[in-house]
């Protein structure tokens, strides 16, 4: 569980029911079906208005992705995975490293060791491994982007229900206590479509631009871990090269592993 997004969806909505209790401004306004419609479906058929269904029918996979918590290998944990391939392929050849290299669940590492071991070309592994990072970026840039559309047309249909609301409004001219309520009730659209775009769209299309940016320099130490190997680079060269790619506050880490070994 992505326990950050769940705090923030939570935190979120308490803000705003707190800020209306604080306010003086009563709950029961909320329970407007129609400004939920005009936000919810009317924001729903402005994306399937800019995306195509292709990339719509992923729309659960990435709520899957805000919410889950994804198990990728840590930085130091690859260091020490490439380390170990390293001392193995220099005393028995790339050929012994078929055990290690099988027992890998992340299908890019795998096929990226795979290549190693077959002996290919190493400008053939590079551009192979950089193009598939690339169909992946790509592919993560048209999630957040439903998101971040997402947040745009939200708030602007929530002054369509503002505007939708104040007309049933001049209605009730006549009755002031009437006409009260339903100015109060106009602008819940207006709410929520700010807090659908502001406080959930936006913020959620930033994380998953946060997310993709983590897994491809998690990659990119990958296939610079692999080329180490395919050109027979010494433990001592992988862990200089690779140990780069971790930040200097989580290198302690890697050097406790070092001394426990």
């Amino acid at each position: 569980m992505q326990k950050a997004t769940l705090i923030g969806v939570v935190g979120g909505i308490t803000a705003v029911l707190a800020g209306m209790v604080i306010k003086g401004a009563p709950l029961g306004v909320l329970l407007n079906p129609a400004a939920f419609l005009i936000i919810i479906a009317g924001t729903t058929a402005a994306l399937f208005n800019a995306f195509t269904l292709e990339k719509l029918k992923k729309f659960p996979v990435l709520i899957k992705m805000l919410f889950k918590q994804q198990r990728l290998m840590s930085k130091v944990e690859l260091l020490k995975f490439f380390v170990g391939l390293s001392k193995t392929a220099r005393s028995e050849g790339l050929l012994a490293l078929e055990g290690p290299v099988g027992e890998i669940e992340d299908p890019f590492l795998k096929s990226g060791l795979m290549m190693v071991i077959d002996g290919m070309d190493v400008e053939f592994v590079r551009n192979a491994l950089e193009t598939d990072i690339a169909v992946m970026e790509e592919r993560h840039r048209d999630g957040a982007l439903i998101f971040s559309q997402g947040g745009m047309y939200a708030p602007t249909l929530g002054v369509l229900g503002a505007v939708v609301g104040l007309i049933a409004a001049l209605g009730s001219l006549a009755d002031v206590e009437v006409l009260g309520h339903a100015i109060a009730a106009a602008f819940v659209a207006t709410l929520l479509g700010i807090f659908v775009g502001y406080v959930l769209c936006h913020p959620f299309s930033t994380k998953l631009k946060v997310l993709s940016k983590e897994e491809v320099a998690l990659k990119q130490m990958m296939v610079e871990g692999a080329l180490l190997l395919l050109t027979g680079e010494s433990p001592t060269a992988v862990e200089a090269k690779l140990i780069s790619y971790i930040p200097v506050g989580d290198r302690a880490e890697w050097e406790k592993e070092k001394q426990e070994e």
